[in-house]
């Protein structure tokens, strides 16, 4: 029932942003490779988590969105799927932070709130073009975590080898979004995806 969804969805939303996310997976590490950093290392890796965390909140808020507003049972099994294998991003990146004694972003309710909205409009134009909003989204995604391991401290193995495994999801989710049937999105809509993911990114690095 619809009203069962929404209450589902609502309780997703108050999980991600108030509870502590557990992983199904262990946390990803490079086998003898101790992470050593000094301090402007370590803030610097920090703010990169952070924005990687955000990510992984828009993630939750996106798939959560596109499952509620489907009537595709096939489909929304699909994207609570890939919601569930983001809730491992979002507890070792939570985790990461924590490590590096540094705080989430103070704006993830504003994250969320935004995500799940462009999630509703992508659904909104029916499942093959919110199955294409899943594949640019994760091809974005997974761009901008390549960027991350090139920006990251050399020694910062944790942080390496979380955002690896995270990249190879990305790329999973995008594949599968795309065997189900995505279609390619407009230029003008992926140029305007990259705008609001780049205020997203900027601001959290320092909020």
């Amino acid at each position: 029932m619809i009203v069962d969804r929404i209450l589902g969805a609502a309780d997703q939303a108050l999980r991600t942003l108030f509870a502590t996310p557990r992983s199904t997976r262990p946390c990803p590490v490079v086998p003898n490779e101790a992470t050593h950093l000094g301090a402007q290392e370590k803030q610097h890796a920090a703010a990169l988590m952070r924005v990687n965390h955000v990510g992984e909140i828009c993630a939750q808020a996106l798939y959560t969105a596109q499952s509620l507003a489907t009537g595709n049972a096939e489909l929304r099994a699909q994207l609570e799927r890939a919601a569930r294998e983001e809730t491992d991003h979002l507890a070792w990146t939570k985790a990461r932070l924590d490590e590096l004694g540094a705080r989430p972003s103070v704006l993830n309710p504003l994250w969320y709130a935004g995500a799940f909205g462009m999630g509703l409009i992508a659904a909104r134009f029916g499942d093959r073009v919110s199955l294409g909003f899943v594949v640019e989204t994760e091809r974005q995604v997974e761009a901008h975590l390549q960027s991350h391991l090139e920006r990251l401290p050399a020694a910062d193995h944790a942080s390496r080898a979380i955002i690896a495994q995270m990249k190879d999801d990305e790329a999973a989710h995008a594949n599968h979004a795309l065997q189900a049937g995505g279609v390619e999105l407009p230029a003008p809509v992926k140029v305007a995806m990259r705008a609001v993911a780049r205020v997203m990114t900027t601001t959290a690095h320092y909020i």
